[in-house]
């Protein structure tokens, strides 16, 4: 079965018939396994709406989102929410770590949950930690580490039932330069070592130029894309640049 992510002439609607926002408009991309796809955009270009429905958070109002040969727009509200325990990873810019637990435990309790031997969690979770560079703070609680280590626990969680896409939404947002460095060099790792689909939103053009591929999205719709190929990262920075400035730039609020 192909592990390929295929989004088919989506479309998403808010509001009533008096009042109707058309936030995507007949969307159509795919990302191959092991693709680390960037989405960029002025505020209210879509990108996290896009990001929402491919998270199974958020309904198409029409066409299809395949994963494989999975539609997840025909699942039940039982059966997405199975879909996105055992598929799908999550970053977000919050961190959304639980303070009461320590930094160990909130990577734990994302495998607890799917009633593995002890043991092997416990053995999952070390490898995960040593791949993040955080074994040393595992007994801490997440107010003693830095919004970088805190980052960097939310990807371990993320990662350590080795989902078929990480979703990544702003991940650098309230982090500073080199914290954000560190985790963008993070997800080239996992992308590049483990082979991780990762798809992330961002407003900014230096994260972005992590990315293999980039979606830039306006008034709901894919207006143009770039792809990395063998360029260095400077230089596909640089592109980056060019096609923003194209569209006034982008919201750094967004």
């Amino acid at each position: 079965m192909s592990d390929d992510i295929r989004v088919c002439d989506v479309e998403k609607y808010y509001g009533n018939a008096s009042n109707v926002t058309k936030a995507v408009d007949r969307v159509t991309f795919r990302v191959g396994q092991g693709e680390f796809v960037g989405i960029m955009g002025a505020s209210g270009s879509g990108k996290t709406t896009l990001l929402n429905m491919l998270a199974t958070i958020d309904q198409v109002t029409s066409g299809h989102i395949y994963y494989g040969d999975t539609d997840i727009t025909e699942l039940s509200e039982e059966g997405l929410s199975e879909f996105r325990r055992k598929n799908l990873g999550f970053v977000f810019q919050e961190y959304n770590l639980l303070d009461t637990l320590t930094i160990e435990e909130n990577i734990i309790l994302a495998l607890a949950l799917q009633e593995r031997k002890k043991q092997e969690i416990q053995e999952t979770c070390s490898q995960v930690m040593e791949l993040m560079g955080i074994a040393d703070i595992r007994e801490k609680f997440p107010y003693q580490v830095s919004g970088g280590q805190k980052q960097r626990c939310a990807c371990a969680r993320a990662m350590v039932n080795h989902p078929r896409l990480l979703l990544a939404d702003e991940p650098t947002g309230a982090l500073d330069s080199r914290s954000a460095q560190t985790l963008l060099e993070t997800f080239t790792g996992l992308n590049q070592r483990m082979g991780a689909t990762i798809l992330m939103v961002t407003h900014d053009a230096f994260s972005a130029s992590y990315c293999s591929r980039i979606l830039f999205l306006k008034d709901g719709r894919i207006f143009h894309e770039l792809v990395r190929g063998a360029k260095a990262r400077n230089v596909f920075l640089q592109e980056i640049l060019e096609v923003l400035s194209l569209t006034g730039g982008v919201n750094p609020d967004d």
